[in-house]
């Protein structure tokens, strides 16, 4: 009898716990502080600009020796390269989802990680769905602008081995 009052006690705090952390994390998101804000913006302002179909503004979101992973274990680094890529995949007609982000910010370098989906067509009309982790990697400027330096949206690719 004790013992089963303990447990639904357990169960009562876990429960309690668990749905205190799970609205902590989510206002987390909606407090954050002006960098971490000004990071996720970078973020936002390159997404949209991709699925815009534009390029050149894609690309200003990076610095100029940037490393981007379209597939995993292949990053590439050459900007006419990447802006090729771009290109290719923009034709597909992209749409992005997050499910949340956290920024973390240490001087002037920042982390964003994100899990994400994404909805295409292929030319031949083929539906594309894809998902993964995004983990990203920027510097501010001395302008104070953030810019990624390192943009991996396969950051499960570990996991799924």
């Amino acid at each position: 009898m004790i013992f089963k009052t303990q447990l639904k006690l357990f169960a009562v705090m876990f429960f309690c716990m668990t749905s205190i952390i799970i609205n902590a994390q989510t206002d987390k998101t909606k407090k954050m502080k002006v960098e971490q804000q000004n990071v996720l913006n970078t973020i936002k302002r390159m997404t949209t600009a991709f699925q815009n179909k534009n390029i050149d503004k894609v690309m200003s979101c990076y610095e100029p020796n940037a490393v981007v992973v379209f597939e995993p274990e292949s990053p590439v680094s050459d900007a006419t390269v990447l802006r090729e890529m771009f290109t290719g995949m923009s034709m597909a007609n992209p749409v992005f989802t997050y499910k949340g982000h956290e920024v973390f910010i240490n001087g002037n370098i920042a982390t964003h990680i994100a899990p994400w989906k994404m909805k295409a067509k292929s030319p031949d009309g083929t539906e594309i769905n894809q998902s993964g982790l995004s983990v990203a990697v920027l510097r501010k400027q001395k302008d104070g602008n953030w810019l990624m330096i390192f943009d991996n949206p396969h950051g499960q690719f570990l996991m799924n081995k």
